[in-house]
């Protein structure tokens, strides 16, 4: 399956499977803020499920328009950060406020969650949890290196794999910076990542798509170099 939209509206990225579950697309922009520094980015938000119910992936930077994505008459069963770098998680409390979703964290993130937050999240992820949206199951990938925390979420019905900040088209997320680290990156794509069929498309926490069969031949170009 690739993508059929990708103009950044929240129309369809992935489109609707036989059970109805679409993948849809709102970016939103603002900063990035870690170690003094500060960073304009653009962020993907991924909305998954149905006309019932959907997850958010990375509620980012504006809650209001994060909210405004989603059809009246869906719920919201869970918003779900992939890590707690604050460009990230700067909208969760909005989002979570906005629709009463429980907000998703892996607890190795938590020092980067108090940063910003002083309340705890609802639930932490795991490494094999599934949380079920509509008819599709989501996986949680546990694949520390961009930051302790970190998580992927595979919905293998779609032939999908939400990365956030992990895997980007053309390479590993970065690792220059607190509580990241090359090597477990590599390790965390090379064996969690890279080994799921070629065909799966990886969308990423910015930027564009990829898929993994695209990705996979270039992992020692990426040892080599470093990052």
């Amino acid at each position: 399956m690739v993508p059929e939209h990708d103009d950044s509206s929240g129309m369809p990225v992935i489109a609707p499977s036989s059970g109805g579950v679409r993948v849809d697309r709102v970016v939103t922009s603002g900063t990035f803020e870690l170690d003094g520094g500060s960073w304009e980015v653009d962020n993907n938000v991924w909305v998954v499920g149905d006309d019932k119910e959907c997850v958010i992936i990375d509620a980012a930077h504006d809650g209001r328009t994060i909210v405004k994505s989603i059809d009246l008459e869906r719920r919201v069963v869970a918003v779900i950060s992939t890590h707690a770098h604050n460009d990230h998680i700067n909208a969760v409390g909005e989002v979570c406020d906005g629709t009463r979703a429980p907000a998703y964290l892996h607890p190795a993130d938590r020092m980067l969650w108090d940063e910003l937050y002083p309340v705890t999240p609802d639930h932490e992820l795991a490494d094999g949890q599934v949380i079920t949206v509509g008819d599709v199951d989501l996986h949680v990938i546990h694949t520390p290196g961009h930051t302790p925390g970190s998580c992927c979420l595979y919905a293998p019905a779609l032939d999908v794999v939400f990365t956030g900040d992990t895997l980007f088209n053309g390479g590993p997320g970065a690792t220059g910076r607190s509580y990241s680290d090359f090597p477990t990156i590599v390790e965390s794509i090379r064996d969690r990542l890279l080994t799921l069929p070629d065909e799966t498309v990886v969308l990423t926490g910015h930027g564009d798509s990829t898929v993994i069969g695209a990705e996979a031949p270039h992992l020692q170009e990426w040892i080599d170099r470093g990052h």
